[in-house]
């Protein structure tokens, strides 16, 4: 049996793209093997459903590996986790991951960076700014299924990281970001959306904003599991599409503002 693809990515027109590169939960099947965690285990510290989110946006980059075989949102000598320490304490393997199958899986993670370079360059020539939207989740019970829920003061909804870009260039697109997801109706109610309480951002964003300084934006979006049971997996299918529907208004918002700023200032 094949293996799935590492990523899919679905091409459209527009300066948007949006990933979800935790989404994926498949294995390798030499990874399989030497592979300790069981299914939920895994499951755990993975982004289920979040590929479904990556709609907001025309061009979208979703992963289909677990980043227990590959951690496409950390720098290149960190995205096996070789020891528990790479990996929250977790015994990830049974066996001492062999050293072709680590080169085996940095050189997706070499081929994804190229990938992801070409794709950003052929946008950044059509449309001369782009935002990406790097949408993850994040566990708020992690003492055992039956603990409480971490305190809300450092544990937003949505929280946006901005920490690895330089913020005064792209203020405009956090705000109206900010603004708009702020503002949306969930369910009644409005989101607790903050600025770098729990996350600044990853290695994919670090290394959009290290390549693409001026010309692309990288929005690192980490959505709190209360849509779904981060212990069972079990998903809140109402709660889930409310937060898609947020975030789609605010990909709107975002691209209005691009058009804005691309055509710059108005005079009355």
């Amino acid at each position: 049996m094949q293996p799935s693809p590492i990523w899919l990515t679905e091409f459209g027109e527009g300066p948007l793209v949006a990933c979800a590169i935790h989404n994926g939960h498949d294995l390798r099947p030499d990874v399989a093997e030497c592979m300790q965690l069981g299914e939920n285990e895994r499951l755990y510290e993975e982004d289920p459903y979040t590929g479904d989110w990556t709609t907001i946006a025309p061009t979208r980059i979703v992963a289909r590996r677990s980043r227990f075989e590959l951690d496409l949102n950390r720098p290149r000598d960190k995205a096996v986790y070789v020891t528990p320490a790479d990996a929250w304490g977790l015994n990830v393997w049974k066996c001492e991951p062999a050293a072709a199958m680590v080169n085996r899986s940095l050189q997706a993670y070499d081929d994804f960076y190229d990938h992801l370079r070409h794709l950003l360059q052929r946008l950044v020539a059509d449309h001369g700014q782009v935002v990406v939207f790097d949408i993850h989740s994040y566990n708020h019970i992690r003492e055992g299924a039956d603990s409480a829920a971490a305190a809300e003061l450092e544990n937003p909804d949505v929280n946006l990281g901005t920490g690895t870009m330089a913020r005064a260039i792209w203020a405009p697109v956090v705000e109206c970001w900010l603004t708009a997801m702020r503002g949306s109706d969930y369910l009644g109610r409005r989101l607790d959306v903050r600025e770098n309480v729990k996350f600044v951002g990853g290695h994919l964003p670090k290394w959009i904003h290290e390549n693409f300084p001026n010309s692309v934006c990288a929005l690192a979006i980490e959505v709190k599991k209360f849509f779904m049971n981060e212990w069972t997996g079990e998903l809140d299918p109402a709660q889930h599409q409310a937060i898609g529907q947020a975030l789609t208004q605010a990909a709107a918002a975002v691209s209005d503002e691009l058009e804005r700023i691309k055509r710059g200032p108005t005079f009355t």
